[in-house]
């Protein structure tokens, strides 16, 4: 019997797939392909980031603090921008009526404007979601009775919805305890207007996978509801909410951007870009147009960022739209 030589005594290496990491698998994946194709998509990107990057960082990169009333100074109020006549070259955008700079007051507005419509959305997909892994999961009387008030809560429009919370906080709280607490009173009404979306959206999605073979399966060997929903159900229906989030986002912004400019928002003393825009809607046609021009601007190209993103998402995730 022939001895067996170096290279045949070696133990054949059985072919297979080579583990790859997540940023490989990311990198190569569609969503990123989808998203490097779409320069309107880059560019909207580049600009929510921007808007985050200064919200984030106001105190930073605000060259004036427009809450600090020890540095501010009614002299100078009403300056122009940069490029008119009679502009001082420490406020590139103007000033105010009170001399509070517009720039630094947009970085700072954006960061509450920010907050608010994150935190509402935020709010309103954990209430929505969990609701609607309910109603679909559970079905019957409990799915009934939580479509049904999602569809009384349909008929009223958000910022009447949000008029009516404010009216109840300032008849309980009184005008100076609801402006200690307007921030997060207009958090929550925006939140319980947007629920809806999530929770039928979610019953929906979870209404087909509840009878799949993987939910049968976890079923059968004991696994409580409550796990099933959360550990199975729900990773396959967060598709839709991340789309829907996104969307809201930009609608959160502007729902609290008109109830500041009515005046039932956040308060004067800490100006979001609603109450920008209600502060220079006083000066429009006086002149100083530069008051409510720039904050408006601003408004609008975030949420316009913000939306096409949100496009751009519920494309790349929908696979009969590639």
């Amino acid at each position: 019997m022939t001895p067996a030589t170096g290279e045949e005594a070696k133990e054949p290496v059985p072919a297979g797939p080579v583990p790859r990491g997540m940023l490989a698998r990311f990198l190569d994946s569609d969503i990123l392909h989808s998203f490097l194709r779409s320069k309107i998509t880059i560019v909207s990107a580049i600009v929510t980031l921007v808007f985050f990057v200064g919200a984030a960082f106001a105190p930073w990169l605000a060259p004036h603090n427009p809450f600090d009333l020890a540095s501010i100074s009614i002299l100078d109020a009403r300056v122009p921008p940069i490029g008119m006549e009679y502009y001082d070259p420490r406020f590139l955008l103007g000033t105010d009526d009170q001399g509070r700079d517009i720039f630094s007051g947009i970085l700072y507005g954006a960061r509450i404007s920010l907050a608010v419509g994150f935190l509402s959305v935020l709010f309103a997909a954990v209430v929505g979601v969990l609701l609607g892994l309910i109603a679909g999961y559970v079905g019957g009387r409990v799915d009934a009775i939580i479509m049904r008030v999602a569809e009384v809560q349909l008929t009223f429009p958000a910022i009447l919805i949000a008029l009516l919370v404010d009216g109840v906080a300032r008849a309980l709280f009184g005008n100076l305890d609801r402006e200690r607490f307007a921030f997060w009173i207009l958090v929550f009404s925006i939140a319980l207007s947007f629920w809806v979306q999530f929770a039928r959206t979610v019953r929906g999605s979870t209404l087909v996978e509840r009878n799949k073979e993987y939910v049968q399966a976890a079923r059968l060997i004991g696994i409580p509801p409550f796990l099933i929903m959360v550990r199975h159900v729900l990773p396959n229906v967060i598709g839709p909410v991340l789309v829907i989030a996104t969307i809201n986002l930009g609608l959160a912004i502007i729902t609290e951007a008109t109830l500041s400019f009515l005046g039932v928002g956040i308060p004067p003393t800490q100006p979001s870009l609603g109450t920008l825009v209600r502060i220079g809607n006083d000066f429009l046609f006086s002149g100083e147009w530069w008051i409510a021009m720039f904050p408006g601007c601003a408004l609008a190209v975030l949420v316009l960022a913000v939306n096409l993103l949100g496009d751009w998402l519920r494309d790349a995730l929908n696979p009969k739209l590639r």
